[in-house]
């Protein structure tokens, strides 16, 4: 079988480690990738920082030389273009030294660092040999200012407002001093085009390191992190795949038997009639069921019940015909469907073959299980020509071979579909019983053969619809069971019996208890406990007034339906717990505790004739015995004769119900009989019988 929790946790590993590592893989791409957009970003500053020291350190140069030309010039110019000239030289020697102050602040340089030894370095230039480019800066400076000053002196006459009076010689700029500034200019530029240089190299080392290293931890991402996660998500995608052909198998095949299952029936069997419909060939539906199953898994377990499902499936395909189609339909139902169904004879020699297989005894774990099949066959289209009807139609076929003992099979017949019809009337008119609740509750009195009073009283269902003759329980229970509409006639007949019982009560007529026949679909109700709880505190009749009859199969429940669990409610409140039908089945007192049993009925067929069988004389005896060690009370049902009343007193069965001592009763009939008090009991439990037939 397919487990996909495990499936869906095995992916969920390897996709949580896929996130991690492209968690891991994108952040060390991201910080190689951040870590070169800094550098770059870096290495385009300082680059155009250089530029703007090299653009300064090239104006200063060529300021130097206009400086000295525009000194020159003012000199020897007539009066009239003099002004005009000083103006000039005063703006080149301002932008001069406003230059030379940015030149100093964007390199940094200062005259007391250690690097102006170095010389390589920019402050080298500015303040070493053979430059001293801030001495000879300064002295042009100076210079310039003071012929500025000169020249104004002379243009401007005594009552100026500037006047130099050092003398126009001392104010005379000094060829040498305009030429080693050019010089130390000029050194500057190529002292920092060269630091510039070995800065980019610098940087592009390192740049080239970093896009060497993220080639690198892409290529180790590829290697140690992509390339397992795409071989396991490859293993993972086959797993995947492996899993979605097992579940599409899974979805159309019983996993117990691998056999098709009812989903693949459902989606096929249309197609099947129209392939039939459309080559004018009959098609066949047998449908099969094991006849003592449930014995089997309540007996043996489940293990033992599935070995023999999964036997039966196995035979089923070995004895079928090529082209079969063979389906579980679920628990012990199986459906083969045969196409192209030429004589009826073919279809039951292969279904003859299939059940003398299937009923060959099954070994398992040392022991020996007889569990035995039984067949119903329905032909398309003569049958039905529709998937339901046919299968519903092989059901009923199914029914009726079970029926005639099991272990057969039977075709549908009109018989047969008249059956069907009466069965399908008979549950409608169910429905509408249920809405009307026309249904009645005879009762029967169980009595004390030694003693003569009465022990308890069972309530029996009937009815008879309006316009029809009375419907024998045995008639419609079994439909109404099958129907899901038991529960709902159940609570009709409890809620009404238990209201006649405290009716009595309240008489103060003994009755013993009230015996009421409980179901396995109406103990599966998951309110079925308090609904009875209901009842009887409405009525006020008291819980130890009141037994539940169950069969074997509902004492055996595995408590996976709750009915064991509902069994200990109600009998923890006082409601007493009868085994009915004992002997029937294949349950025995080791499967039931007997510590939740108040009493065992003995099944009629042990008891009818009992004067005549020993063998079944020795089984009453040996029952009866046993219950009586256990502290478990019996009664014998179906008691109709002296002969047997005498036999069942003599084996120590004290407790007799049956048409040897009184029918199946009325309310009004059943309160007279009781009110006629323990003679009138012990006179019908020794002689005749009292109540009518027809009431049975």
């Amino acid at each position: 079988m397919l487990r996909l929790p495990g499936l869906a946790a095995g992916l969920l590993k390897p996709v949580k480690m896929i996130q991690r590592a492209y968690v891991v893989a994108l952040v060390i791409i991201g910080s190689m990738v951040l870590t070169s957009f800094v550098l770059l970003n870096h290495l385009i500053r300082e680059q155009q920082q250089e530029e703007h020291v090299v653009s300064i350190a090239e104006t200063q140069r060529a300021l130097s030389q206009r400086i000295v030309f525009l000194a020159n010039a003012a000199q020897s110019a007539p009066a009239e273009r003099r002004p005009a000239l000083i103006q000039s030289l005063r703006t080149a020697t301002e932008a001069f030294e406003r230059n030379y102050a940015d030149l100093l602040a964007e390199t940094g340089a200062v005259y007391t660092s250690t690097a102006r030894l170095d010389p390589d370095t920019i402050e080298n230039v500015l303040y070493a040999q053979p430059y001293h480019l801030e001495y000879f800066s300064d002295g042009l400076a100076a210079n310039s200012w003071r012929l500025i000053a000169a020249l104004q002196t002379e243009s401007t006459p005594e009552g100026g407002k500037l006047q130099y009076r050092a003398g126009k010689e001392r104010a005379q700029l000094d060829e040498r001093l305009a030429t080693a500034t050019m010089d130390g200019y000029s050194a500057l530029r190529e002292r920092l085009s060269a630091l510039a240089r070995q800065r980019l190299a610098g940087l592009v080392s390192v740049h080239t390191a970093l896009f060497g290293g993220t080639l690198f931890v892409l290529v180790f991402v590829a290697l140690f992190i992509f390339r397992p996660m795409s071989h396991l998500i490859g293993q993972r995608t086959d797993q995947l795949v492996q899993a979605r052909n097992a579940m599409a198998h899974n979805a159309i095949h019983d996993g117990l038997t691998g056999l098709h299952n009812r989903v693949f029936l459902n989606y096929r069997f249309g197609a099947f009639l129209e392939e039939a419909a459309a080559s004018g060939s009959r098609l066949a539906v047998i449908q099969f069921d094991l006849d003592r199953f449930k014995q089997v898994n309540d007996t043996l377990g489940h293990a033992a019940g599935d070995h023999v499902l999964s036997i039966t499936a196995q035979r089923m395909r070995r004895a079928g015909s090529p082209g079969n189609v063979c389906v579980r339909l679920g628990g012990d139902e199986f459906v083969i469907i045969v196409p192209r169904v030429e004589q009826d004879e073919a279809v039951a020699a292969m279904t003859e073959r299939i059940l003398r297989l299937i009923n060959q005894p099954i070994a398992f774990e040392g022991q020996t299980i007889h569990a035995d099949a039984s067949a119903g066959i329905a032909f398309f289209p003569q049958d039905g020509n529709e998937p339901s009807g046919l299968l519903n139609h092989a059901d009923v076929a199914l029914y009726a071979a079970k029926k005639a003992g099991g272990g057969t099979y039977s075709f549908f017949t009109e018989e047969l579909r008249r059956e069907e019809d009466e069965r399908r009337e008979i549950e409608r008119d169910l429905v509408m019983a249920i809405a009307r609740r026309d249904f009645t509750v005879s009762f029967q009195p169980q009595v004390s053969l030694s003693g003569g009073h009465v022990t308890g009283i069972e309530a029996l269902v009937r009815w008879r619809p309006p316009g029809r003759d009375f419907v024998p329980p045995s008639v419609f229970l079994p439909i109404a069971e099958k129907s899901g509409l038991m529960p709902a006639v159940g609570r009709i007949i409890f809620r009404e019996a238990i209201a006649v019982a405290a009716r009595w009560h309240r008489q103060g007529l003994d009755f013993g208890r009230l015996a009421l026949n409980a179901s396995g679909s109406e103990l599966a109700q998951q309110d079925f406990a308090h609904f009875l709880f209901d009842a009887l505190a409405e009525t006020q009749l008291p819980p130890d007034k009141l037994a539940l009859e169950i069969v074997e199969s509902v004492i055996l429940d595995d408590e996976k339906t709750g009915i064991a669990s509902t069994l200990r409610t109600i009998r923890t409140a006082g409601i007493h717990l009868e085994l009915d039908d004992f002997g029937t089945g294949y349950a025995s007192l080791t499967h039931v505790d007997p510590r939740q049993i108040d009493r065992i009925k003995i099944d009629r067929r042990f008891v009818q004739n009992i004067h005549e069988n020993d063998q079944n004389a020795h089984i009453v005896r040996a029952v009866v015995d046993l219950a009586d060690r256990l502290g478990i009370g019996t009664i014998a049902e179906g008691a109709e004769t002296d002969a047997e009343l005498n036999e069942l007193a003599s084996l120590g069965c004290d407790e007799v119900q049956g048409f040897g001592v009184a029918f199946p009763m009325p309310e009004e009939a059943m309160t007279s009989w009781l009110k006629a008090g323990p003679s009138r009991a012990r006179a019908d439990a020794k002689r005749g019988r009292t109540g009518s037939r027809d009431a049975a």
